[in-house]
């Protein structure tokens, strides 16, 4: 079965994110390398052998968000912006709050959570790092 795994690239700042990210899904990495843990490490320029290669942290089953940092010294460069979201479909209203309140956390509210015409417990935000997330609760059909 195919899954859908969110990658996000950051301007040297992904461990500092995804111990944000674990705060508030409440999870451990399942995968968590540096890049002075590979064959090359060691010719990068000091400054860049403690940034993140790989990070990946599961949010839900089979579903986890990944992420690296995009080093300008391996020809990478990386422009933040507004094209994405990372939509998140909770097991209730509940964890439809403590999820939205968490990420809103130093971030900026689009629309709060609030039902909607489509049937869902809905809210939108970008984080205190720029991601935009919409949390997304489909109320069980009678």
């Amino acid at each position: 079965m195919a899954t859908m795994n969110p990658y996000l690239n950051f301007l040297g700042n992904t461990e500092e994110a995804f111990n944000f990210y674990k705060s508030v899904f409440c999870g451990e990495f399942s995968t968590f390398q540096r890049f002075s843990d590979t064959p090359h490490g060691a010719d990068l320029p000091e400054g860049d052998r403690d940034k993140i290669m790989h990070i990946s942290l599961p949010i839900a089953p089979g579903y986890e968000l990944m992420a690296t940092d995009a080093l300008e010294s391996m020809g990478h460069s990386l422009i933040v912006g507004n094209n994405f979201y990372i939509t998140i479909n909770p097991d209730s209203e509940a964890q439809a709050d403590q999820i939205f309140q968490g990420l809103a956390v130093g971030g900026k509210v689009e629309m709060e959570l609030q039902k909607t015409f489509w049937g869902a417990y809905y809210g939108s935000l970008a984080d205190k790092f720029g991601v935009q997330w919409m949390i997304n609760y489909y109320y069980p059909k009678e």
